[in-house]
């Protein structure tokens, strides 16, 4: 005689889409983390902007409204740009601050690439010690040895007045540029340089055809540091150029600017937007090679 087996009646089986009030709890959830992630997002993006639309809107608003309670122009004064545009001078000092920021990022790079690629590629005694050297400067102020500088520039070079005391230089490399090169080279595979080798190649010729398009976003970035520096020095052409309007920046001649027109905040922010505009437009189209390069710079060796 078989025992009768009781079972247990089923479970109604869940929905297709599951326990409904599960799934509003998840949704609100969901939602609540985007509101909070990106509130903190916006309040990020507004703390670094707000200054930037601060100095906008002063600058096209009239003499009598800046610096005042309305943050909001009555009137917008595009032709201040135009009055800044047209001092004596400001032409001059743009020009000036081109030609330093193009022509020391062009022989920050070309100079300090093979140098990177040299520490990083190459096996010779003291290698190390040499990278150590490098690194050492990057910790010694500008403040310590501008006494010296100066005085062998403008005192046995006679290049008081002028530029190329802060521009020569920048062709004979950068230790800041050199480390980040080298730290991302240390991140190429060797194996690519052992092919080029055995093709013929010369160590010239693969660091130009094999080494550097692989290394773009490097040397973006790289490049990009030192324009930005070279278009904000403000104490180098103080020391150097400083006695000889002509050879003035931007950085050095807005501080003149604003000395001439201290009650005019206006035509002084109208300024500082034309000195920005060129660095926030380069970034602007740059942004993407500099974070790749930044991101993908290693921290190998």
């Amino acid at each position: 005689m078989t025992q009768a087996t009781l079972t247990a009646p089923a479970a109604p089986a869940p929905g297709r889409h599951g326990d409904p009030r599960a799934l509003r709890t998840a949704r609100r959830k969901a939602r609540l983390h985007w509101i909070a992630v990106h509130s903190l997002g916006l309040a990020a993006a507004a703390f670094f902007v707000l200054p930037f639309v601060f100095v906008f809107l002063t600058a096209v608003m009239s003499d009598n409204q800046a610096l005042t309670r309305d943050l909001w122009p009555h009137t917008w004064q595009w032709s201040n740009f135009r009055t800044v545009w047209d001092t004596p001078g400001f032409l001059t000092w743009w020009r000036n601050t081109l030609v330093y920021a193009v022509s020391g990022t062009v022989l920050t790079v070309v100079s300090s690439l093979p140098v990177a690629y040299a520490l990083a590629k190459f096996r010779f005694r003291g290698r190390n010690l040499i990278m150590v050297l490098v690194i050492s400067t990057m910790m010694l102020p500008p403040q310590v040895v501008i006494i010296p500088m100066y005085l062998f520039w403008t005192k046995q070079l006679g290049m008081d007045g002028t530029l190329w005391p802060l521009i020569i230089p920048m062709a004979f490399g950068d230790a800041f540029t050199i480390f980040l090169l080298r730290q991302f080279l240390l991140t190429i595979p060797k194996e690519y340089t052992e092919a080029a080798r055995v093709d013929g190649c010369g160590e010239l010729r693969t660091l130009v055809t094999v080494i550097v398009p692989m290394i773009r976003p490097a040397i973006a970035a790289v490049a990009l540091f030192q324009f930005f520096y070279c278009w904000n020095d403000y104490f180098g052409p103080q020391i150097y150029a400083s006695s000889n309007p002509a050879a003035w920046t931007l950085s050095y001649g807005l501080e003149s600017f604003k000395g001439a027109h201290h009650t005019n905040w206006n035509l002084t922010m109208a300024a500082t937007v034309l000195v920005m505009a060129p660095v926030i437009v380069v970034f602007f189209f740059a942004q993407k090679a500099f974070i790749e390069g930044v991101t993908l710079t290693g921290v190998k060796g």
